[in-house]
């Protein structure tokens, strides 16, 4: 279970998908202007990411290695209609508003890596958990991007107001370049709370080897 987690785990912040790995940008800048938005393109790549982790999982034993992208491919792509149909027909106005991202996940960079880096060389449970980890990780950057840009630029959060009527919203904020800007300063967060997380786990084993040698 502790190595479960562990792996789970990773994707929220120690290799978080956005803020450290940098992969799958393109709907961080484009889909994050209101928090339904970026919520929903979060779950939509968890769902996909974790189903085909699963499926590459349980068939990497069968597939020839020369012939292994085409099939995460046509997996990924499989996966992504499934979801595609399942928004359109239940949520029309969310599949609107994600337009062409939506068909634009076969290709996210996060979702192949997983499968090429782990499903392919580890069982079920773990790439379940791996590509469930990273998807959480890419939901929760969503919803951070999507949280700033739409209180700062709209002055609203799911769509009801925050600040009163005097607040003069900055429309930077809910264009691209606000959206590029904003994620520099996250992912130097992220970085820099990285960083500590190392020295304090070296410095704990410093002193774990000190104590054991005493």
């Amino acid at each position: 279970m502790k190595e479960l987690w562990k792996i789970f785990s990773k994707g929220l912040v120690a290799e978080n998908p956005i803020f450290i790995l940098a992969l799958s940008l393109c709907p961080a800048l484009a889909v994050t202007t209101t928090v339904v938005n970026g919520l929903t393109m979060g779950l939509t790549v968890t769902f996909v990411i974790t189903t085909n982790n699963v499926v590459v999982s349980l068939v990497r034993r069968w597939v020839n290695p020369k012939v292994r992208v085409p099939v995460y491919i046509t997996s990924i792509a499989t996966i992504v209609t499934v979801a595609q149909l399942v928004l359109q027909a239940y949520f029309p106005v969310l599949y609107k508003a994600l337009g062409i991202y939506l068909a634009l996940v076969v290709v996210f960079a996060i979702i192949l890596a997983r499968a090429e880096v782990f499903a392919s060389k580890h069982g079920v449970v773990k790439s379940f958990a791996d590509g469930f980890g990273m998807g959480c990780g890419f939901t929760l950057a969503m919803l951070l991007i999507s949280v700033i840009r739409e209180l700062i630029g709209a002055g609203t959060i799911l769509g009801m107001p925050v600040f009163g009527d005097g607040y003069n919203p900055m429309l930077m904020m809910v264009l691209p370049p606000g959206a590029f800007i904003l994620i520099g300063y996250l992912v130097a967060a992220f970085k820099t709370w990285n960083a500590r997380q190392e020295r304090k786990a070296a410095l704990r084993d410093l002193a774990a080897k000190k104590e054991a040698e005493a």
